[in-house]
């Protein structure tokens, strides 16, 4: 049997994307890969140093390419875009970036592209809805890395506090990725075992876990502060939701997902987990929350929807 031959386009080769790039050569994934950015010599250049890396992967063909090349991709990853700079949150990027966003979305559409969307760049759950409205797109086909980063930034944090392997810490980021996001701390567990109870076996209060989401809601400002920008731990979730994608997996994986009457929201991209194959967003999971969290979501949704009012008037 032959293995369907997939292609990966890659828009915005920052740092970012190159650490996607990085990622998906490292994990063997897709059989071609394309780079697409203003910068072209950063972009010869980057395909010419990852082939470098395949005889110790698997073979895979790379090269700096044209939107044109989207034409038959089975996925078109989007991460370029204005970094978020010292004392900038997520929010404060939306001009910028819509500008960016427009002069990407049509050409791409142009070529004939048919595959699925996935937004990588900030504020993701706004430039995600944005590319939706822009492309046409079935709500499905387009969205967004969400809170997966966020979501393994919480893991990491629990799993570090009761001294266990991330992968065992079942507890997601919700609503957007941004400074309105929460735990779901309440429905969270380990082992099928509530994570309060876990944790409060260990001496660890409902308080100290809240401590850990709010590290965790600034665990980027911390990041851009001491090196300028964040990009392994993202990179490396692009590549996860890629590969679930790719491999028709129906995987739940916390993305930024179209909302549909689910946590009682309408026309939106939050964060939530969602069943993810080749169709894109399969389903989308809705987490039974507490009274306390639903209010979160909303508040969280609210924010949300401010920013969209303003970011399609410029649009």
């Amino acid at each position: 049997m032959t293995l369907k031959h997939q292609k990966v386009v890659l828009v915005g080769d920052g740092a970012v994307g190159s650490s996607y790039a990085f990622a998906m050569t490292q994990q063997g994934i897709a059989e071609e890969f394309v780079i697409v950015d203003i910068d072209k010599k950063r972009t010869y250049g980057d395909a010419l140093d990852l082939e470098d890396a395949t005889p110790f992967t698997a073979n895979k063909n790379i090269y700096s390419g044209e939107y044109s090349d989207c034409k038959d991709a089975d996925l078109v990853v989007i991460t370029a875009g204005a970094p978020q700079k010292p004392g900038e949150t997520r929010l404060d990027l939306v001009s910028k970036n819509i500008k960016i966003l427009s002069t990407i979305v049509k050409p791409i559409v142009d070529s004939g592209f048919d595959g699925i969307f996935l937004v990588a760049a900030n504020p993701v759950d706004i430039l995600t809805q944005i590319t939706q409205k822009l492309s046409g797109f079935p709500k499905n086909k387009v969205f967004g890395s969400g809170t997966s980063l966020d979501t393994a930034r919480f893991r990491v944090a629990v799993a570090k506090k009761l001294n266990i392997d991330p992968a065992s810490v079942d507890a997601y980021i919700l609503g957007e990725h941004g400074d309105s996001e929460f735990a779901n701390i309440d429905e969270a567990s380990v082992g099928n075992v509530p994570l309060v109870d876990v944790a409060k076996a260990k001496g660890i209060s409902k308080d100290d876990l809240l401590k850990l989401e709010d590290e965790t809601r600034n665990k980027a400002y911390e990041i851009i502060n001491n090196k300028g920008a964040t990009f392994y731990g993202v990179g490396t979730a692009l590549m996860r939701i890629s590969r679930a994608i790719l491999r028709d997996e129906n995987a739940v994986l916390p993305v930024g997902a179209p909302v549909d009457g689910h946590y009682g929201l309408k026309d939106l991209y939050i964060g939530t987990p969602a069943v993810i194959n080749a169709s894109g967003v399969a389903d989308v999971l809705e987490i039974p929350l507490s009274d306390e969290e639903k209010a979160k979501m909303d508040a969280s949704a609210k924010t949300l929807n401010e920013i969209l009012v303003k970011a399609e008037k410029e649009l």
